[in-house]
């Protein structure tokens, strides 16, 4: 079975292939020659993991899946939220020296600003997937709790992997490497739904 991942980002792509193994053959936008720029405009993980597979769909007639990922963090009513990815540049004036959307540095260090001494350290991560499959719409999620610690820990992983630690480890997702982490991220229990879903046809 072939299916495009509506993503270029190596990391998701990465992650998704190992969960999946050589059940799915996952082909990325790049592999199907997709170079546009994808709107992302939702209010929320859902409107624009959906809006992100629609587009591939209606453009490239292909089925397709998209997901979104935010950091959701309770003492900042659930910022970052679906702001994540360009966390650091919200809010910003339109400048040269503006931080990039997927600047992991520049997010994980206004995160933590934010937060400050708070003791409430109390996050979780949530992903959702849209898939189109023959014009129909099909919806997965997947969280992992944890906490926000107060300085990075671990060189693997991305995005905020450095300073969220899972609940029932000692170690970040950025210490705990991709073979564990894969096996109990927010996007490996969206993923494996998504998997059981596609392997029952």
């Amino acid at each position: 079975m072939k299916i495009v991942f509506a993503t270029n980002n190596q990391h998701k792509l990465s992650e998704i292939r190992q969960i999946l193994g050589n059940r799915v053959e996952v082909l990325s936008l790049k592999d199907i020659g997709c170079n546009a720029d994808i709107p992302e405009t939702g209010n929320t993980l859902e409107e624009n993991a959906l809006q992100k597979a629609q587009y591939i769909y209606d453009h490239y007639h292909i089925d397709c899946f998209a997901d979104d990922t935010g950091l959701e963090v309770d003492a900042l009513g659930g910022a970052p939220g679906v702001y994540s990815a360009r966390y650091a540049a919200v809010g910003c004036a339109t400048t040269s020296l503006q931080p990039k959307d997927h600047d992991s540095e520049a997010n994980m260090t206004r995160l933590l600003r934010e937060l400050g001494e708070n003791n409430n350290r109390r996050a979780r991560f949530r992903t959702v997937i849209a898939l189109i499959q023959q014009g129909e719409v099909h919806e997965f999620d997947g969280i992992v709790n944890g906490d926000i610690i107060r300085e990075r820990r671990g060189g693997e992983g991305f995005g905020y992997d450095p300073i969220f630690q899972p609940d029932g480890y000692d170690q970040t997702f950025a210490e705990l490497g991709s073979e564990i982490k894969n096996t109990i991220s927010h996007r490996a229990r969206a993923t494996q739904k998504l998997a059981d879903y596609l392997l029952k046809q």
